[in-house]
Parts: structure tokens; sequence; C-alpha cells
């Protein structure tokens, strides 16, 4: 009961909340569908809400819970996958920068900044140019687009704490390298990386919603929001719901990780975060007075 407390009063109900659902949606979709997410009936197409399909039915007569939850279960799956793949080789590239420094420190962060000059959908655009659509060509486009601003902040940290007095003073006890990176850089990089994950995760969600829409992500019949949304456009006069749905969830999923990625972020330094909001809305409140 303590470590639920301490966890409620870091976090917050709402985004515990929303990710607990989000959660069990990712583990057990497929025992929640009421329907299979993609078994068509076109006697009962764009059938609206009832107590046999709670929301109702798209223009192929399939059941929207169902693939609502399945649509929720394969955006899940693909964020926890690319934040996996891109955390894990961004901080490998950023901890061999950082603590190596010179030449291969100068070689490997020269790609890293390659690749983050440019926009990340884009890079992710030219990576499915080359290896085509689909699920998997999509979680790794996008992996490739986003390992780059993972390698930038492991440096970051890995720098901040080869500066410390204690990790000289480990040096001249002996200590080897993989001891302190393991035991002493490690650690503070999987801090921030936890952090900055957090905040990634609606922006992932996102962009996977925009590449499925664009007809380059998740392919048809597999669920995914994005995807739901193109071919439910053409509808959208003679049946609303099927485009709101699934907009209405993929609200719901980016602003509860970025709530839960705001109070991680603020229970973790909570004093220089607090101070930078009020600072700004001061400063905001100023000129509004200058303005009147």
């Amino acid at each position: 009961m303590k470590i639920l407390r301490k966890i409620y009063k870091t976090i917050g109900i709402l985004p515990i909340f929303i990710f607990g659902v989000f959660a069990i949606l990712a583990l057990f979709g497929d025992l929640l569908c009421p329907y299979d997410p993609n078994a068509q009936n076109l006697m009962k197409v764009t059938d609206p809400m009832s107590t046999s399909h709670l929301l109702g039915t798209d223009h192929l007569g399939r059941d929207m819970l169902s693939r609502t939850i399945a649509g929720a279960q394969t955006t899940i799956k693909a964020v926890v996958v690319i934040i996996l793949f891109a955390a894990s080789f961004g901080m490998t590239v950023g901890l061999i920068s950082g603590f190596l420094g010179g030449w291969i420190d100068e070689i490997l962060m020269r790609i890293v900044e390659f690749g983050l000059s440019v926009p990340s959908l884009v890079v992710a655009l030219g990576v499915i140019g080359v290896f085509g659509t689909g699920y998997w060509n999509m979680v790794f486009a996008i992996t490739v687009a986003w390992y780059p601003i993972y390698a930038r902040l492991t440096r970051g940290v890995v720098i901040s704490v080869m500066h410390q007095p204690y990790i000289e003073s480990l040096r001249v006890l002996g200590a080897s390298r993989l001891r302190i990176i393991l035991k002493h850089i490690f650690p503070e990089a999987l801090g921030a990386i936890m952090i900055y994950a957090s905040f990634d995760a609606g922006i992932l969600a996102l962009v996977i919603a925009n590449l499925s829409f664009l007809g380059l992500g998740v392919q048809p019949p597999m669920s995914e929001w994005g995807q739901m949304l193109v071919t439910a456009l053409p509808y959208l006069e003679q049946s609303p719901r099927q485009v709101l749905v699934p907009g209405v969830s993929l609200t719901i999923m980016v602003i509860g990780f970025n709530i839960l990625g705001e109070r991680i972020a603020l229970s973790n330094n909570p004093k220089p975060l607090k101070d930078k909001i009020f600072q700004k809305r001061r400063e905001l409140f100023r000129l509004k007075n200058q303005e009147i």
C-alpha cells in the first residue's frame, strides 16, 4: 500500500488511470474484444450503437469496439518496441561517444547530428521508401529516425557525470572503465532516458497514426487508429462515429502520456521545473499587463 500511495502522490490519478487502461488493452486486448476485429458483416453496415455493438459497426459491418481495442493494442506495442530499440541503440552510441571522447566522439556525433538535422518524419518516410510499407518496416523506420535523440541525450548525461569529482577519484583508485560505466554512468543516463521516453510515447503514437493515415504504416485489415481514420473519411457525413471513436482514442492516449511524462519529470526534479513554469507565467502576466 505504501508503494501505491507513493506512486499516486508522485504521478497523480489521471495519468495512472489512462496508463492503466491502455496497459490492460495492450496485454489483454485479444481477450477483451467481443468480436473478431476483422470479421465483416455486410448485413450490419454502419449500424448505430446497440447492446450487441456498443460502439456500432463500420462501413464493412465490423465491430467498432473490437477494432478500437485492437487498434490500441497495435499502437501501444509499436510504441513500446520503438522506444526499447531506439533508446537501447541510442544509449549505446551516447555512452561510447561521451565516455571515450576524441575522434570516436567526433565521428559518432557527426552521424547523430546529421540525423537530428533532418525532421524525424522525413527520415522515417525515406526509410519506408527504401524498405516498403508494413507494420515492421514502419517500426524499423521510426526507430532509425528516433535513436539520434536518445544518443544525444545520453551523451550529455555522460559528459555531465564524467566531470564529477568522484569519477576522477574512482579512476585514481583503479576502477575499470566498465565498472564506472555500468555502476555510475549508466543509472544516471537510464533515469534521464525513462523521463524522456514517457514524453515520447504520445508523440510516437501520433507518428504511427500519421504514417498509417498516409498508407505507409499499418496496412489493412490490421486495426490501427490512423488507418481506421483514413478508411472512415468517405463515410464522415453518413457515420461520423467512425471518425470520432479512433480520433478521440488517439487524443486521450497522447494527452495521458504527456501528463504522465510531465508529472514524472516534476517528481524527479521538481524545483527547477516549477521555477521555470512560474517564471513563464510571470512573464506572460507582465506582457498582458503591458498590453492593457
